[in-house]
């Protein structure tokens, strides 16, 4: 009786366990169907996958605003860090383009070209003050509010290449050149060809050659000629590293950036861009040079950006969400408005003379008359005055969106009718 009692107490159990086997492969099914049904709504394939995995839906990237960070690529020369490329990221999630910006390591920051001395050039802010500086001077070129920056060590760079087993690049031209300060030598011939890590380096790293030849001038010579060379091989490189397949060489390039990459980039806000960035198309990419013309001050060689050219290059390529979208004020009724009879002023409190050329467009571009730009004295915040209260309101409200601000107020009546203080942010 015992042993029959047993058996059918075992069966029992047996069915429970079943059941409970088949609710738990049930809800397992479920789970899989609901998250294949949510990788297909997220685009399917790899970025559907990681997308449903860190809890987006097909909405999120609609909300994701564009991503600005400043590349630095360091050099150690006599003990000192030096930076010989400065390039400015930008990556659009939502139209999955990406610009990149180079900024020539001799451009001018100083405040006078007559007192010019070498610590004027922007590499130097690095070199003296390190990088929240040269992030400030590079902000100030700019006039965008970059907030990351990356600084990669030569070494990483040459580790990666090695990592994904070289990359094939057409070198522009001959190239010998020699320095024992920084232990750089560079021996290439001109052609297409794979280059592992240490010829990837002197590729990048070439201006002229020992002979004092350099790049042919259509090519762009010098500084200008490296950062296309710069741009094009980040590229290539880019081509051959944004692959679905580098997932499986994730541990080797986390041990790459651990030794050698500094940055301020947290992984809370990296990661909301990596489904999208893992499908990103190279040829969305493009690529620029800060505008202006080689010169000398005070005696010193030095690169001096062309202000109105580098307005309109990051109005066009480098919208920054805080200030430079397209801004619609069609919603705004200011039919019946002679715009042109509206005199307005702009105080420069950004120290960007670049973002005071592209306010100023914008302001003229709606219609409206800007009579005089000054510079004052460092400003947080931008903000508007109005000088005559008899103006239509709906002037108000257009100025507020062409200029990002919220903040209108009532001030003394002078000759202008508004006073636009343009800040930092």
């Amino acid at each position: 009786m015992n042993i029959l009692k047993k058996k059918k107490q075992n069966k029992k159990k047996n069915k429970v366990l079943k059941k409970i086997l088949l609710i738990f492969l049930f809800v397992i099914l479920i789970a899989a169907g609901i998250f294949g049904y949510r990788v297909y709504k997220n685009g399917g394939g790899l970025k559907g996958f990681l997308a449903t995995a860190i809890g987006h839906d097909q909405e999120t990237v609609k909300n994701l605003p564009k991503m600005y960070c400043l590349l630095l690529g360091e050099s150690i020369a006599d003990n000192v860090g030096i930076t010989d490329t400065i390039i400015v990221a930008e990556y659009d999630p939502q139209a999955q383009q990406a610009s990149l910006l180079s900024i020539p390591r001799d451009t001018f920051i100083g405040d006078s070209k007559s007192n010019a001395s070498p610590s004027d050039k922007i590499n130097a802010a690095y070199s003296l003050s390190g990088v929240e500086r040269i992030l400030k001077e590079v902000n100030e070129v700019t006039g965008l509010n970059i907030q990351y920056y990356i600084k990669v060590d030569t070494q990483a760079f040459k580790k990666l290449v090695d990592l994904i087993g070289g990359v094939t690049f057409n070198v522009p031209i001959d190239m010998k050149y020699d320095d024992k300060k920084q232990n750089l030598h560079i021996n290439l011939k001109a052609g297409e060809q794979l280059l592992d890590g240490d010829k990837a380096e002197q590729v990048v790293r070439f201006r002229h050659n020992n002979d004092g030849t350099t790049y042919p001038y259509s090519y762009g010579i010098e500084d200008l000629g490296r950062m296309k060379t710069q741009r094009n091989f980040l590229m290539a490189l880019a081509k051959q590293t944004l692959k679905p397949e580098m997932i499986f060489k994730l541990n080797e390039l986390l041990d790459i950036a651990d030794e050698y990459v500094d940055t301020n980039l947290d992984f809370s806000v990296v990661k909301d861009y990596i489904p999208y960035i893992v499908e990103f198309n190279i040829e969305n990419l493009q690529t620029q040079h800060l505008p202006g013309e080689t010169g000398t001050a005070n005696g010193w060689y030095f690169y001096f950006a062309d202000e109105e050219k580098t307005a309109e290059i990051i109005e066009q390529f480098f919208l920054n969400p805080q200030i430079d979208e397209k801004i619609d004020t069609s919603g705004i009724d200011t039919s019946g408005i002679d715009k042109s009879k509206v005199k307005i002023e702009i105080l420069n409190g950004s120290h960007s003379t670049a973002k005071l050329e592209r306010m100023k467009k914008r302001i003229e571009n709606a219609g409206y008359t800007v009579s005089d730009t000054k510079t004052i004295e460092d400003t947080d915040n931008t903000v508007i005055i109005k000088r005559d209260s008899s103006k239509e309101k709906a002037i108000d409200e257009e100025l507020k969106l062409l200029i990002e601000t919220n903040s209108v107020s009532l001030g003394e009546e002078t000759d202008m009718h508004y006073t636009i203080i343009l800040g930092k942010s």
